[in-house]
């Protein structure tokens, strides 16, 4: 079952939640450059969200914004009902937002791991519950992309929760795949590298001024990047697509053996 045809009157409906920034914006921009109305989330920068819906509505769409606090589950993934309502469909769901941790798992409360298994993890699969359930209800098909990350498939030092979470999620995308193919919603992952956004204290940089050697493309990647990625799969032309991981990285997970290889100290222990 393909996607439902948009029309005029009834276009189709994306929610991106954590689009107030980074690679959620780009997305949310990219989605209705393509004539998508778009439902844009914020946790607490609500002045970057209501830029995002700016930058949406110059391309003709509607929008509508809500706060998304994915540390108070399960009552607030309601606004994904909420922002369905609004927009009158949810076609496509991008779960874009995460946190992070950057700290040794011997030295890691429990407050602090599960904060962020709450945010990545449970609060991706609220709300693709929700969202798939409208989505099964209306018959039409739809789609799920989950940004996951580059450790959705490798390990990094003092991010154990980030790094368990963004595997997790990426074993949730297959699941879901299986079980949401029979209503015609195909789900995938996109999993980045690193990407010149406000996370990683690079807003506003133009990644090609950034020298990564060990990256065989010797630069960070620019949420545009991503945001390309995301736009394929949630097109008619990724209708045979699903289960699938999609990195982004400027091929650094290639680099494993080759870079471990060319370490001549251990501070990599150090994160």
């Amino acid at each position: 079952m393909p996607l439902r045809t948009p029309t005029a009157q009834s276009p189709l409906a994306a929610i991106v939640t954590g689009s107030d920034s980074g690679i959620g914006r780009a997305i949310a921009s990219e989605l209705a450059a393509q004539g998508i109305n778009v439902g844009i989330t914020y946790n607490s920068d609500v002045e970057g969200a209501e830029e995002t819906a700016a930058e949406a509505r110059a391309h003709g769409v509607r929008t509508a914004v809500a706060k998304l606090d994915l540390t108070g589950l399960p009552q607030s993934a309601h606004v994904i009902d909420d922002l369905a309502d609004a927009l009158g469909a949810v076609d496509i769901l991008v779960n874009c937002a995460g946190t992070g941790s950057s700290q040794p798992a011997l030295d890691m409360s429990f407050a602090q791991w599960r904060e962020v298994l709450s945010v990545n993890l449970d609060g991706a699969f609220l709300c693709s519950q929700a969202a798939a359930r409208r989505m099964a209800a209306r018959g039409e098909g739809g789609r799920i992309i989950n940004i996951t990350s580059v450790h959705e498939h490798a390990p990094r030092v003092g991010a154990a929760p980030y790094c368990a979470s963004k595997a997790g999620l990426g074993a949730l995308t297959k699941v879901l795949a299986l079980e949401l193919s029979e209503y015609g919603i195909t789900v995938n992952s996109v999993a980045p590298g690193e990407i010149s956004t406000p996370m990683t204290g690079q807003d506003d940089v133009d990644p090609r001024s950034q020298d990564r050697p060990g990256y065989p493309l010797k630069r960070p990647g620019h949420a545009n990047e991503v945001a390309a990625v995301v736009s394929f799969l949630a097109s008619p032309a990724a209708e045979y697509v699903t289960g699938s991981s999609y990195v982004v990285d400027g091929g650094m997970l290639l680099m494993g053996p080759q870079a471990s290889g060319a370490l001549e100290s251990a501070a990599w222990r150090e994160g």
